[in-house]
């Protein structure tokens, strides 16, 4: 039992990184009112993290090769640790958005150095028992984030969603320094500094323009500059990347157009399947009058699925190229997104199920495929590098979707209420942070304008994640070579192996 203590060390970090990813969805509506928040600042709650995650990602795995993984990883945890504290003593906004980011910087450097610390405390079967077990934790955490978020939300309130983390941190971390052994990478590239911040400036840009379009217009100055000077930075990423001897993403990698069908199909999976529960939860609980455990167990289906399909696909699927997996996955959850498009004043939870299924089943399909597909795609060499890319590219989606999807809701749920109500703007604002029960309490008469509204803001919110989940599913069946798969490598690189991030769940 002795030799299984490396792998719990590294799962019980892995499990809180990811589980962060989406526990926070179902305690948003507390959240907003206990700290008298906007619509705006849920969303920066959210995306806060998985920004900081996708931007530190790939310096954090190069950074660990150089220091030592056992080292960036107990700095991860301590990081992860003391900004889950001040997150849960947060008085405001501010300082709560800005915690979550520096959370996702610990989780970065936590999530780039568990596939190394595994490969370097085990070898032949006992390698692949202890990914396969890693494999399942990650399904797992990025499952019952709501589910945990539901728990202590509903009997603690919402800042022990964050607590919660210090006393599983104060373990991880005496664990990891009594059993893990420190490892470094002889070869290990130069950490490509410039390559970090371009690309962190550009996500961040992008994410802000987004946000500051839902909460202020498509037209206005700070959402069209924002996505300007994400434009620019791109370009910038773009130009330094290129002129790079130790580049944080080898650009080359692009010239095989199933890296390209790879990279497009991850950047879409888990925003098109993920990103619009945070306005579903809020649907959940300040129209539908769920309680957050309840919210929590509605979203279920998703995880639920996906982690049974994943298991028979590992079985029976084994032989299938990742072109038809990723591909036919994306589509599903595509078809699902749409076929939850459908709701009007007098739905209720269970007309969201059939299409949640259908959503569970593509990524089932998909997620477990990507990254073993994006390292079968490039040079060995590359490998590590191709699969961090893929972890990074996964999150930002993730978050760039909470963002587009956000803005959408927010404007048809806008002019919804304009057309229906007198002073539709105004309550527009209340309903978006939260306090839906208050506007109808206020005025009953517009009890089913309120519902009206919130379903036509879902509806047009699925129907983009649908079309953008279909373009992705096609484009990546006319990219991904239709060759069988490669076996997942086991290599000594940063996230090297597949994870599955949900995103919330991972959220992941």
């Amino acid at each position: 039992m002795s030799r299984w203590w490396p792998l719990t060390a590294v799962s019980l970090g892995t499990f809180m990184l990811l589980v962060d990813v989406n526990i926070v969805t179902v305690a948003l509506p507390e959240m907003a009112t206990g700290l008298d928040t906007s619509y705006a600042a849920l969303q920066w709650v959210m995306d806060a993290y998985a920004l900081a995650l996708a931007a530190a990602l790939l310096g954090a795995g190069a950074l660990a090769d150089r220091l030592g993984r056992r080292r960036v990883y107990v700095a991860g945890l301590v990081t992860f640790a003391a900004s889950s504290l001040v997150c849960g003593l947060a008085p405001g906004t501010p300082l709560l958005i800005a915690a979550r980011g520096v959370q996702g910087l610990g989780a970065a450097a936590m999530f780039a150095t568990t596939v190394a610390l595994i490969s370097a405390s085990y070898s032949g079967r006992d390698r692949g028992v202890a990914f396969g077990v890693w494999g399942a934790v990650s399904g797992a955490a990025s499952g019952i984030g709501p589910i945990i978020g539901g728990l202590l939300t509903g009997s603690l309130g919402w800042r022990w969603i964050f607590l919660v983390n210090l006393p599983v941190s104060v373990v991880a971390v005496a664990l990891t320094l009594r059993v893990l052994a420190e490892s470094r990478d002889p070869g290990a590239r130069r950490l490509d500094v410039p390559g970090v911040l371009t690309f962190a400036a550009a996500a961040g840009a992008a994410t802000y323009g987004l946000i500051r379009a839902g909460d202020s217009g498509w037209g206005s100055a700070a959402a069209l500059g924002a996505l300007g000077a994400a434009a620019a930075a791109l370009a910038a990423f773009v130009i330094v990347e290129a002129r790079s001897p130790h580049p944080l993403l080898d650009l080359r990698l692009f010239r095989d157009r199933s890296f390209t069908g790879i990279m497009t199909a991850s950047l879409a999976l888990s925003g098109a399947a993920f990103a619009y529960l945070l306005y579903v939860s809020l649907w959940l609980q300040t129209v539908q009058g769920k309680s957050a455990i309840g919210a929590g167990l509605a979203l279920l289906p998703i995880p639920v699925v996906a982690f049974a399909v994943s298991m028979a696909g590992g079985r029976f699927l084994h032989g299938v190229a990742p072109r038809w997996t990723v591909g036919a996955g994306l589509l599903l959850v595509g078809f699902g997104t749409l076929g939850q498009a459908v709701l009007n004043a007098g739905s209720g939870w269970a007309t969201l199920v059939p299409g949640m299924v259908v959503i569970g089943t593509g990524v089932g399909l998909a997620m477990p495929n990507v990254t073993a597909a994006a390292m079968a795609a490039v040079p060995p060499e590359r490998g590590g590098m191709a699969a961090g890319a893929v972890g990074a590219v996964r999150q930002l989606g993730y978050a760039l979707g909470v963002a587009v999807l956000g803005a959408v809701f927010r404007t048809v749920l806008e002019r919804s209420l304009e057309d229906r109500t007198p002073g539709g703007g105004t309550a527009a604002h209340e309903l978006t942070s939260g306090r839906a029960a208050e506007v109808i309490a206020r005025s009953p008469r517009w009890a089913q304008d309120v519902h009206a509204a919130f379903a036509s803001g879902l509806n047009a919110a699925c129907t983009v994640a649908g079309v953008l989940a279909l373009a992705a599913g096609a484009a990546a069946l006319l990219l991904i070579h239709g060759g069988r798969p490669a076996a997942r490598p086991a290599s000594s690189r940063p996230g090297s192996a597949p994870a599955p991030l949900a995103s919330a769940r991972e959220a992941e």
